[in-house]
């Protein structure tokens, strides 16, 4: 048995602690001013992410399921609409398109990437199909040409949900301004993570970005003058503060991350029943999450996580923090029976729900505790 230790899966103290001085000064003379929601430093987040992620226009907001349902409500998609998108990630992504009226249509995932599987899409194409969202999920970036043209070919628009790739790459261009719409998440444990919650949408069009801001202020454009049913979603002016400065750090901490992932991998890639993340040719990762498979010796029954929650659990006795996301696929949670999707339908998302672990991943992982990581999860997978 290997010596206990105390890893987490995520340690934001550690961050802070190194920006403290910056974020309390910063936050001070927010609450000195007395400008508490909107004003100067909101508008300046908006620019600077904006900047950075490459695009002409930014609205930020309360959250990153806002963030998709303000895009979704912007391109007028509602009742009698569907949206393809991942049955694999955080439920966000599909409870938006129910909670504007439309369906949410799945399509199953790349075994390597996890990822939508984007030679499946066209088959979910159908008259009522509206717009396509995919996951940039753990922070890999999607094919986005490949996407881009078949949602051309189709006349759909595309919202990405970058939600956990903050920063990430495909062709060299940032994800969040190669769709139609760029959706993020400033949720702490992001990439780029406030001290509460925040999110933010992006684009290129002047008319998307001026409806986003009317319909997260109550719909309306003129003070007390409502032309449509809106949602009060703001990024107060203590949280825009503090992004303002993590956006400094971001680029240095999604390359500490990198360097962490490629250290998993020479450390992880000769141990038997260990799948390995794979990233795209034409793709720059910025590893959110550190998820392998564990893949038993003889294949389970679908949806059976035992193997992979043994392993969790000796890790978690030995002081090693992992993560499993995503236990059960979106197409068969209760909420969608009604969809008709069947066990087995969308079987390699089935499969990934009872074999991913998210092993520890933040930018001050040092070589030596992920050193113990390994030597632990060795230790685990022989009991």
């Amino acid at each position: 048995m290997v010596q206990s230790v105390n890893i987490p899966i995520l340690d934001l103290a550690q961050q802070y602690a190194n920006i403290e001085a910056e974020v309390s000064d910063a936050v001070l003379k927010v609450l000195a001013s007395g400008g508490y929601i909107g004003g100067s430093r909101v508008l300046g987040f908006e620019q600077q992410f904006g900047a950075y992620i490459g695009v002409s226009e930014c609205v930020v907001c309360n959250s990153g399921t806002d963030a998709l349902y303000l895009a979704l409500r912007a391109l007028e998609i509602g009742s009698g609409d569907e949206v393809i998108t991942t049955p694999f990630t955080f439920f966000a992504t599909t409870e938006v398109i129910s909670a504007v009226g439309a369906t949410p249509v799945f399509v199953d995932i790349d075994p390597q990437t996890f990822n939508l599987d984007i030679d499946q899409l066209a088959t979910a194409i159908t008259n009522k199909t509206r717009a396509i969202i995919p996951v940039h999920l753990f922070g890999q970036p999607l094919n986005m040409t490949a996407l881009m043209a078949l949602a051309s070919a189709h006349q759909l628009a595309v919202i990405e949900d970058c939600a956990q790739a903050t920063g990430a790459l495909w062709a060299g261009q940032k994800v969040g301004s190669i769709g139609h719409i760029g959706c993020f998440s400033f949720y702490p444990t992001k990439n780029l993570g406030a001290c509460g919650d925040g999110g933010a949408v992006t684009t290129n069009d002047p008319a998307i970005a001026a409806k986003i801001r009317m319909l997260r202020e109550h719909g309306s454009e003129n003070r007390y003058l409502h032309t449509q049913i809106g949602i009060n979603s703001r990024l107060d002016a203590l949280q825009a503060s503090i992004l303002q400065i993590k956006l400094r750090y971001l680029d240095t901490w999604n390359q500490q991350r990198q360097a962490i992932a490629h250290r998993y991998h020479q450390l992880l890639n000769h141990i038997p029943g260990i799948v390995i993340p794979q990233e795209l040719s034409g793709g720059q990762g910025v590893w959110n999450q550190y998820t392998i498979r564990l893949q038993a010796g003889e294949r389970l029954g679908a949806l059976s996580n035992n193997y992979r929650d043994k392993v969790r659990q000796l890790l978690q006795q030995q002081g090693v923090g992992s993560m499993v996301y995503y236990p059960l696929p979106l197409h068969l949670q209760p909420v969608y029976q009604n969809l008709g999707y069947q066990l087995g339908q969308l079987p390699v998302a089935e499969q990934a729900c009872h074999e991913v672990l998210s092993l520890p991943m933040f930018p001050e992982l040092s070589q030596e505790p992920q050193e113990q990581v390994i030597y632990s999860l060795k230790d685990c997978l022989s009991n």
